[in-house]
């Protein structure tokens, strides 16, 4: 069989909605982004790093390339105890090209400008409340009295997502992992060059990242255990000044780069990144011509590394499908590649989050092999079949 699909309304305008709508117009199929926020996302969120195979996943819709100007090759990570004493290292395969560490701002924007070279609308203030489906395709209606019309839906739209509930009203809501996340950017670490490598100190008040270049710029990033869950606007209402001394203080004993790096980070500095969640299994993925795609089906935590390269592996693997298939076929289809896998890497990050949220230090971090996630590997070439289901 072949694919009827010619238009969809991608809702949300993130990383994810725009790699979505790219895939599927390499795919043949006119996407239209609808984004909630009335103005960009330039210079919000931390640091991320795309894995091997979500580069690999962009290279199979052309746009591998904008990743690499914008991101610093990192090899590994290394796992240090708040003593300063290496406890293991998640390291690549030798014949994986590097990770890319990149600031979520740089990477939103750089893809951002891409997709409209491509030529790919994105409409702000699109908030979506309402969709009618029938026999000719589907209507979404938005807060502001607008309405769109496409063949499809994909649901974009974050850890909170509302096309979540709309396929599903039961559809599970993100779990609070315990943790608080903040980062900063610095001009002068005052170290030598990591050679590419992220170093995670896993002290007894939380886990302090960081990572510094030839140049001695670079970064830093805390998990940092907080039993009572704060949405994002009550973290950051706290103040940068506040949290910043809440963080030294924190990491005031250990025998890691910490105290050092967070003295020499200045309040304006600070980016408050909030709760750390993860979602529970989503049972529905999609409902007649509504689908999920990244965060609002499988929200993997910052700790696992593979946030961002799962989203934009399933954004590609969607598209595919729907490619080469109806789209009740290639929904289907879609679910088959992708549960089993983010799944698998969800459990794995939850573990990692508990361990950090107990703030009992290192003790409890074991690194695993995790060439599995590195070697995935998309042929976009390669023709979907209909599952067996």
């Amino acid at each position: 069989m072949t694919s009827q699909t010619r238009t969809a309304l991608v809702i949300g305008g993130g990383i994810a909605g725009t790699i979505t709508a790219m895939a599927l117009q390499k795919a043949g199929i006119d996407a239209t982004v609808h984004e909630a926020y009335s103005s960009t996302a330039d210079g919000i969120g931390g640091g991320l790093s795309l894995a091997p195979n979500g580069v690999n996943a962009l290279d199979a819709i052309g746009a591998g390339d904008v990743v690499r100007a914008v991101g610093i090759p990192m090899r590994g990570t290394v796992l240090k105890s708040g003593d300063g004493e290496v406890i293991g290292e998640v390291s690549l395969p030798s014949e994986l090209p590097p990770s890319r560490f990149v600031w979520r701002g740089a990477l939103y924007r750089a893809l951002y400008d891409e997709a409209a070279r491509r030529g790919i609308r994105t409409l702000h203030d699109q908030r979506i409340v309402e969709v009618e489906q029938g026999e000719d395709g589907v209507r979404a209606h938005f807060a502001d009295g607008s309405h769109a019309d496409a063949d499809i839906l994909v649901g974009t739209d974050g850890i909170r997502s509302t096309v979540r509930t709309l396929i599903d009203a039961d559809a599970p809501q993100p779990r609070y992992a315990g943790l608080l996340g903040f980062a900063a950017q610095l001009g002068d670490t005052g170290l030598p060059s990591t050679e590419g490598k992220l170093h995670v100190a896993y002290g007894k008040r939380g886990s302090f990242g960081y990572l510094a270049h030839a140049d001695s710029s670079g970064g830093w990033f805390v998990n940092l255990p907080h039993p009572e869950p704060m949405t994002l606007a009550e973290a950051r209402a706290v103040g940068n000044e506040q949290w910043l001394s809440v963080l030294r203080e924190a990491f005031a004993g250990d025998r890691s780069p910490a105290p050092d790096l967070l003295r020499r980070s200045d309040p304006a500095d600070l980016l408050i990144t909030g709760p750390l969640e993860t979602m529970p299994t989503v049972p529905t993925w999609s409902r007649g011509r509504l689908v999920l795609v990244g965060d609002a089906v499988h929200a993997a935590s910052p700790s696992s590394g593979q946030g961002a390269s799962q989203a934009i592996e399933s954004s590609v693997q969607l598209a595919r499908c729907l490619r080469d298939l109806p789209y009740q076929e290639a929904f289907a289809a879609y679910e088959l590649l992708r549960r089993e896998r983010v799944e698998r890497i969800i459990e794995g990050a939850t573990r990692t989050n508990a361990s950090k949220a107990g703030a009992r230090g290192a003790g409890e971090i074991k690194p695993e092999n995790m060439d599995w996630q590195f070697t995935y590997r998309i042929d976009w070439d390669a023709p979907v079949a209909a599952s067996a289901s």
